[in-house]
């Protein structure tokens, strides 16, 4: 167990203390929690490069870490109608495709690597400053009108191409395009 987990999994523990704050419009507490996660998120890289405590279970906490705050933040954000269902129901979609691609992958025995896209990561990147600035001005009572409107579109536009751009590394893996050998009958 290295520290970069240790720091992960208090990560997982502290999505129900920020998803409970923001059921009970604790929005102070939500978006503390949401920055102390945040924070934490780059901590535990941090540690985990500069001391080489890279492990293959950090290597699935972390993004499940990620993943799990910011699927539950968009969910309740969209319920409490925060954020358009749109945008939530695309997130969510396109994370449930993802896992069930790897699984499918798996099960056919020809698992696919686990390796963040460029796309992926700008679209984590504007999912992640999204809930902040929401979570920020349910906090502090303040608007940031254009702000909010363009992150939101550009959450949109990102999540879908991140889809279409792991679709199709998943199809080119399945059929065996570029590794010398030909698909299955």
């Amino acid at each position: 167990m290295t520290i970069p987990n240790m720091i992960t999994i208090m990560r997982l523990v502290l999505v129900p203390a920020v998803v409970l704050a923001m059921l009970q419009a604790r929005w102070d507490w939500a978006f503390a929690g949401f920055l102390v996660a945040g924070i934490s998120d780059g901590v535990d890289g941090f540690i985990a490069r500069r001391f080489n405590q890279f492990s293959k279970l950090g290597a699935y906490l972390d993004p499940m870490a990620d993943k799990l705050l910011l699927v539950s933040a968009f969910v309740v954000m969209g319920f409490i109608g925060e954020l358009p269902l749109w945008l939530v129901v695309t997130m969510v979609s396109r994370d449930a495709l993802i896992v069930c691609a790897v699984l499918l992958s798996t099960v056919m025995a020809h698992p696919v690597e686990m390796k963040p896209l460029l796309i992926s990561k700008a679209n984590t990147a504007i999912q992640i400053i999204l809930a902040a600035v929401v979570l920020g001005e349910l906090a502090i009572s303040i608007h940031f009108d254009p702000l909010r409107p363009a992150l939101i579109l550009l959450s949109g536009v990102l999540t879908v191409a991140s889809a279409a751009a792991y679709l199709v590394t998943w199809l080119r893996h399945m059929s065996g395009y570029g590794e010398g050998s030909k698909p299955d009958s």
